[in-house]
C-alpha cells in the first residue's frame, strides 16, 4: 500500500538556522496523523513543504505518490489545506470566495456539489457566508478556511493549527468533521499544540522538537510508555515505615505518604515498569487502589524535558 505521505531525510535550513533536521515520517492512507510540537519545532515548515510552498534544502517528499515540486495543480486539487496563518481580506462575500475555490478545485457554477457541501459546513460551523470576509472575526475567518479545505472532499487534508480562534463548541464540531473524514477514507495530517484535540482525534502521533522527531507511535503507546499516577490506601500500615519502603521501589517518584484512620494513604508517580510497585503493595492489606494513565499533554511535556537534557548532554 502506497503511503499517503512519505518524508525521507527532509532537511530545511534558513541561513544558519535549521528548521527541520533529517526528518523521516510516514502517514498511512485513511489515518488521522497528529503532529505535535511547540512553536518553532518545525511543524509549519514540514507542512508547507508538502504543499510546495517552500522547497527543502535536501531530502525527499512524496504526497499521494507524487513529488509536490513537479506534480502541479493536479496534485493540489486532491489536497485540502489550512495554513497556520490564515489571512482572508477583501470585499468578496464568503460564498463568492468559496465559489472561486470550488472553481480552482475543478467545479463551476453556484449549484455545484462542492458549494452545496460548503453551505452545509457553514451551517454546522455557524458562519454567515453572505457577509464580506473582511468584516468577519478571526474565528469566523478560520471557519471559512476550514470549509474551503473540507468542501471538495479531498483525499488528503493538511491542517496547520486548524482550531486557532475557534470557541470550544466549534472545536468539537471540527473534531467531528475529522472523524467523518477518516470514516470516509480520507487521510488527515493535523498539526497542533492543543494536545487535547490530538488525543481525541489522532490514530498516530509524532512529537517534534528542534526540527526532529523525538517520539512517534499511537496515542495509547505514548501515554502508556510514560508514567502512571497511583493512589493506594494501605490498611494498618505505619506511614513512616511505608514511606521508607516505597522510597526504595524502582520507578517511584513524587512519593507522598500520610496517616489517616489507622491506614497509610500513599500517592506516587510511577515511571516505567509498574510491576515492582505492585509487588511492594502486595506486602500490605490494600483497601483502595486507583491507577491513572497520564494524559498526552503530560507525556509530551516530559518528552520535551528529556529532549532538552539530551541536547545539553550532546553539547
Amino acid at each position: 500500500m502506497t503511503a499517503a505521505i512519505e518524508i525521507t531525510g527532509l532537511h530545511k535550513r534558513y541561513g544558519r538556522r535549521v528548521a527541520v533536521h533529517r526528518l523521516d515520517l510516514t502517514v498511512r492512507p485513511g489515518a488521522v496523523f497528529g503532529l505535535i510540537g511547540a512553536n518553532g519545532a518545525g511543524k509549519t515548515t514540514t507542512l508547507r513543504t508538502l504543499v510546495d510552498i517552500i522547497r527543502p534544502t535536501s531530502g525527499r517528499v512524496h504526497v499521494l505518490g507524487a513529488d509536490p515540486r513537479h506534480a502541479g495543480p493536479a496534485l493540489r486539487r486532491r489536497i485540502g489545506y489550512v495554513p497556520g496563518e490564515l489571512r482572508l481580506e477583501g470585499r468578496a462575500t464568503g460564498i463568492r470566495l468559496l465559489s472561486f475555490y470550488a472553481g480552482v478545485s475543478g467545479e463551476r457554477g453556484a449549484g455545484s456539489g462542492t458549494l452545496h457541501t460548503a453551505r452545509e459546513l457553514a451551517d454546522r460551523l455557524g458562519v454567515d457566508l453572505g457577509r464580506p470576509v473582511r468584516s468577519l472575526s478571526k474565528g469566523n475567518k478560520q471557519k471559512i478556511g476550514l470549509i474551503q479545505a473540507f468542501m471538495h472532499r479531498p483525499e488528503l487534508l493538511i491542517l496547520d493549527e486548524p482550531t486557532s480562534g475557534l470557541d470550544p463548541l466549534v472545536q468539537r464540531e471540527f473534531l467531528a468533521l475529522v472523524r467523518e473524514a477518516r470514516d470516509a477514507g480520507q487521510t488527515v495530517l493535523l498539526s497542533s499544540h492543543v494536545l487535547s484535540e490530538i488525543q481525541q482525534s489522532a490514530d498516530e502521533v509524532a512529537v517534534l522538537a528542534s526540527g526532529r522527531v523525538v517520539a512517534e507511535g499511537d496515542v495509547a503507546s505514548l501515554r502508556l510508555g510514560s508514567i502512571r499516577r497511583v493512589r493506594v490506601r494501605l490498611a494498618g500500615a505505619d506511614a513512616g515505615a511505608a514511606r521508607d519502603r516505597f522510597t526504595r521501589v524502582p520507578g517511584v517518584e513524587a512519593l507522598d505518604v500520610t496517616p489517616r484512620d489507622g491506614a497509610a494513604l500513599l500517592a506516587a508517580t510511577i515511571e516505567g515498569d509498574i510491576d515492582p510497585f505492585v509487588k511492594a503493595i502486595a506486602e500490605y492489606k490494600v483497601h483502595d487502589l486507583v491507577v491513572e494513565e497520564p494524559d498526552l499533554e503530560e507525556s509530551v511535556l516530559r518528552l520535551y524535558g528529556q529532549d532538552a537534557r539530551d541536547e545539553g548532554d550532546a553539547r
